[in-house]
């Protein structure tokens, strides 16, 4: 074979192995960032590790919101109209979250089925949901 040809083969190779790896790379370092959002009803019909951390969200179910006297501990019910989940969550609230209110929690879920949050988000304002909870809304009507 040609020194030139040879040459060129080499590279040609070496650039599509280079390829490859920055591919891999790439999606292996987006898998393990990556957090899903889920309704009640998909975490009702996944089966996920407690150690996978997920976005849930919904609704605030009107008159499940449980305050702890003496910590910072609260306890409410997300729904999607079909189901619910129980939110455990020790920490302050936004000043937006309340009742009816749309809600994507981020933490873990637990073996009992409740789910153990380490971030809550409000909606924005009144005209405001996130298009996950919009879209899981008009699909239960």
């Amino acid at each position: 074979m040609n020194p030139i040809r040879k040459q060129r083969v080499y590279a040609l190779m070496a650039i599509a192995g280079g390829s490859i790896l920055a591919v891999f790379l790439v999606v292996s370092a987006l898998s393990k960032n990556l957090n899903l959002f889920y309704s009640p009803t998909d975490l009702l019909n996944n089966e996920l590790s407690p150690d996978t951390l997920i976005r849930a969200g919904g609704m605030v179910r009107e008159g499940s919101i449980k305050r702890s006297n003496n910590s910072l501990n609260i306890e409410f019910v997300v729904t999607d109209f079909k189901n619910d989940l129980t939110i455990n969550y020790s920490g302050i609230l936004p000043d937006l979250f309340s009742e009816k209110a749309g809600v994507v929690v981020q933490g873990y879920l637990e073996k009992e089925g409740s789910f153990r949050a380490i971030e809550v988000l409000a909606k924005h304002d009144e005209n405001y949901m996130p298009p996950e909870v919009a879209k899981l809304m008009e699909n239960a009507e």
